[in-house]
């Protein structure tokens, strides 16, 4: 059975009508099928779509993410992924089945993959915990993550939550130093990292597992600091001015894409990603594959500060900002003196040695004058 939201409901009634002319076993008895009636209704719902869908609000836009039929991030790595083995468990207190995450291929090279996981039924959906992650979920993907790191594993994520899960027991085991020790390691790490964002990206329950190399977004997903609900009551004390919340808050792909804080959108079929389901991993598949190409020739140390200069010219040059007066190379500024002291740090071991050599050297010579 198709859901169908509150703006489709002229696209509902045209596709009742074509489901019953498209079968001859009707209440009436054995009928012809009228083909030219059925070519005529799909190129009216075909006209409706494109008609709607290519002028939703911002409002709307956040209902096509949250749609009941929206492919889930266990269906992009179930048809994208070849080989792949899950993984659980965080290794201090147990496993969160909000996000699945484990190893596998794509076009035959390795790679990590981690999915935010809402569920496709209402059993599902509490099991998963309506892809709201708990702390030991963030600590699994930081466990895996540091794993891809040591063999140099590309890591793929799929954002779709909308937010991290705000209970009393998440919060006693850490939600808050979970989200930013999540931000941290994929901060830090030298292998190219990708987020697609294939529905709700919330809070710091999605950022946690977006701070990456490449932010790529399907058109008609969201992202956003808040839930418009939650931000009309917050600022309006009315939770029914979601129109105005969703608009004020620039939550679409094609504002972000404007405001440099994701680099690419992943086209959808006209009327949402449920309507064309081959179309979407065809896209989905082509954008990855383009975006671990373009890390192919470059070193760990390239590939981290390209993803630290992406994150810092946030908001630099557009938003509130109107004008950017930083240098192209967002690289921190040490004193000399900091400079020499990173790179005793970073070289201890070598130091070590010729301390000990020197040692060694001063304690013959030493015995000799003995």
């Amino acid at each position: 059975m198709k859901n169908y939201l509150n703006f489709e409901t002229d696209i509902k009634k045209l596709e009742s009508e074509l489901e019953n002319l498209k079968d001859p076993y009707n209440q009436e008895g054995l009928s012809e099928v009228n083909t030219q009636e059925i070519t005529k209704i799909q190129k009216e719902i075909d006209t409706k779509l494109n008609e709607i869908y290519s002028n939703l609000n911002p409002w709307q836009t956040a209902l096509v993410a949250r749609h009941e039929d929206r492919p889930k991030a266990k269906f992009f790595i179930n048809n994208l992924f070849q080989d792949f083995t899950p993984l659980s468990g965080d290794r201090f207190y147990g496993e969160d089945k909000s996000v699945i995450s484990g190893f596998g291929r794509f076009n035959g090279k390795s790679v990590l993959i981690i999915g935010q996981e809402k569920g496709e039924d209402l059993d599902t959906r509490i099991e998963r915990n309506f892809g709201m992650m708990r702390p030991e979920g963030y600590r699994k993907t930081i466990r895996l993550m540091k794993l891809a790191e040591k063999f140099k594993i590309p890591i793929i994520s799929f954002i779709d939550t909308p937010g991290a899960y705000p209970g009393v027991g998440a919060e006693e085991r850490g939600q808050a130093e979970a989200i930013a020790k999540s931000i941290e390691c994929c901060m830090e790490l030298t292998v190219p990292t990708i987020s697609i964002i294939i529905g709700e990206g919330g809070s710091g329950g999605a950022i946690a597992l977006a701070s990456s190399n490449k932010v790529l977004m399907l058109q008609n997903a969201i992202y956003s600091v808040i839930s418009p609900e939650g931000c009309a009551t917050i600022l309006w004390r009315d939770p029914t001015k979601t129109l105005e919340a969703s608009k004020a808050m620039k939550l679409s792909s094609h504002d972000l894409l404007n405001l440099e804080i994701i680099d690419e959108i992943v086209p959808e079929p006209i009327g949402g990603a449920h309507r064309d389901i081959d179309l979407i991993l065809d896209n989905v598949r082509n954008s990855i594959n383009k975006n671990l190409d373009l890390f192919i020739n470059m070193d760990g140390n390239e590939i981290l500060t390209q993803r630290k200069n992406k994150f810092l010219s946030i908001g630099r040059n557009k938003g509130f900002s109107s004008q950017s007066n930083i240098n192209d190379n967002l690289s921190m500024q040490v004193s000399l003196f900091e400079k020499y002291k990173i790179k005793l740090i970073k070289n201890k071991l070598i130091i070590g040695f010729f301390l000990l050599l020197l040692l060694f050297l001063v304690s013959i010579i030493f015995y000799n004058q003995l």
